[in-house]
């Protein structure tokens, strides 16, 4: 019997996988272990804007996605999901449930989720928090908000984008505090993309996906302070 191999994803992977990593895996899920997660790294790829990362420091626990990937073996899996976050295979993590757990809250965390369900292999991205030395300040909810606003209008409009979209049972002190501030696009209703049903909240994710984003550019311009 081939290795069950899980997939862990919280951010984009859910909304924006890509045709060529979503085909190698199943259905996402909404059962998966809890980590401590927070919108605490600068993306170079999104225009500076700050995504969701594994941060132990500074993150709040969240019940995270996860599906079962349609290889056999675990290198291909590790693979896909490189290629997909275009990383260094340092930035991917592999635990394989036979062998040692490293010591770490994140690995035993996952371990025990995973031991649960009878899982021989569990993938995920690893990318650390990248803000104080991206930002040159120690990442606070307040600090972020005054680099989110310092972006330009396109990076806002990322920033913007990456934010409403992430799943909405995602939740972080600084995803609540942002989604107050009066500068920031205000939300019309349940703007997340991916739901705990997998359903779709909101058509102006769908144009974001599309590569539709000169109104949101428009949007966040028109707001910036």
């Amino acid at each position: 019997m081939p290795p069950q191999i899980a997939i862990l994803g919280w951010g984009s992977l859910l909304w924006d996988g890509g045709a060529e990593f979503d085909r190698w895996h199943d259905e996402w899920r909404y059962d998966g272990p809890t980590l401590k997660l927070e919108f605490s790294r600068v993306s170079k790829k999104r225009l500076d804007a700050l995504t969701l990362v594994i941060d132990p420091q500074h993150g709040v626990t969240n019940t995270v996605a996860w599906c079962l990937s349609r290889r056999k073996n675990p290198q291909d899996a590790i693979a896909d999901l490189r290629c997909r976050e275009e990383t260094t295979i340092q930035n991917i993590r592999a635990l394989v449930l036979a062998g040692p757990v490293p010591e770490d809250n994140t690995s035993k965390e996952i371990a025990a989720w995973a031991n649960e369900r009878k899982l021989d292999v569990v993938v995920w991205t690893a990318l650390p928090s990248n803000f104080a030395d991206q930002v040159k300040h120690p990442f606070s909810v307040e600090e972020a908000i005054a680099y989110l606003k310092r972006l330009p209008a396109a990076g806002k409009a990322k920033a913007a984008e990456y934010i409403w979209c992430a799943p909405e049972f995602i939740r972080t002190p600084l995803r609540s505090a942002i989604e107050k501030e009066p500068w920031f696009p205000a939300r019309e209703g349940n703007l997340s993309y991916v739901t705990r049903n997998n359903s779709i909240q909101n058509p102006f994710c769908v144009m974001v996906i599309g590569g539709i984003t000169r109104l949101w550019r428009r949007l966040v311009r028109k707001r910036a302070v």
